[in-house]
């Protein structure tokens, strides 16, 4: 009779601690639904740190190693892709030093069998010499010194348009590494920008260095096409007018000379040929030491 109490007891506890582990399941169960979102937020978290550190910084410059583009060259004069005008204002540029480059080893030729082509193309000793042939009696002056006029600033239309595209750093291409063209250079630029196109008429005097560079200034200063060409003309009438007259006044005696120059004439072409080729190796030398 009294084994029932105690067995309904034990019953009793039994129901008791069924209860108290059914909260505890439940809190089991809520953790376990709501642990995953805590885990995936923090997982996205981290995966997006990581693609923010992924991306690439904008302020950042170009990767160390990058290709450079044909050009972004500083042996170039533009700063950026080149355009059709830079293309086509190079290629004139490069027409004019290669004329240039010609006419080093034809001067001689021409100063002793055709000086009257030589001052066609504004040269200022084929113009002298003319003069002087026009004190001997040759009639072909007039015309020459009219060709001539334009022969001389035949190029200046390139340079004033280069330095309207490129400006500064076109004389910092000319100047190169050279601290004598940097000189000369630097002087002709502030020489062009306190005398405009005083400077232009000054820079037609032979022997004044720097005229492409004074050119360049007053394209890239906004001097207007039509102001600069008309300086420009009337500057080349005066000092070829004035080279003819020296020739004239020097006469005979400079007709003389140049026939004594045509017997030498061989020697003094080779002699310059030999100049040319090696101030180009030395450059190369230079640049490759460097």
């Amino acid at each position: 009779m009294e084994e029932a109490p105690r067995v309904r007891q034990g019953h009793l506890r039994t129901k008791s601690v069924e209860a108290a582990s059914v909260p505890n399941r439940a809190r089991t169960a809520a953790n376990v639904v709501s642990g995953p979102p805590v885990v995936l937020g923090y997982a996205r978290g981290v995966s997006d740190a990581q693609s923010e550190d992924a991306r690439p910084d904008p302020s950042a410059g170009p990767q160390e190693g990058a290709a450079r583009e044909w050009w972004d060259d500083p042996a170039l004069p533009w700063r950026h892709q080149p355009t059709r005008a830079d293309i086509a204002c190079f290629s004139w540029l490069g027409v004019a030093a290669v004329y240039g480059l010609v006419m080093s080893f034809l001067r001689p030729t021409l100063l002793a069998f055709g000086p009257h082509v030589l001052a066609s193309l504004g040269s200022w000793s084929g113009m002298v010499l003319i003069g002087a042939r026009a004190a001997v009696g040759d009639p072909w002056w007039p015309l020459v010194w009219f060709i001539g006029t334009f022969g001389l600033i035949k190029f200046d239309w390139i340079y004033w348009w280069a330095g309207r595209l490129w400006g500064r750093n076109l004389i910092e291409v000319w100047s190169g590494r050279s601290e004598r063209a940097r000189r000369i250079n630097d002087r002709a630029e502030r020489f062009a920008r306190k005398y405009d196109v005083l400077a232009l008429a000054v820079s037609m005097v032979p022997f004044v260095p720097g005229r492409a560079v004074i050119v360049a200034v007053l394209g890239e200063a906004g001097t207007s096409l039509t102001k600069f060409l008309s300086v420009s003309l009337v500057s080349s009438v005066v000092v070829n007018g004035a080279c003819l007259a020296v020739g004239y006044w020097i006469g005979e005696p400079a007709v003389a000379v140049m026939d004594a120059y045509g017997k030498y004439l061989t020697w003094v072409s080779v002699a310059i040929l030999v100049a040319i080729i090696a101030q180009q190796w030395w450059k190369q030398r230079t640049r490759a030491a460097a």
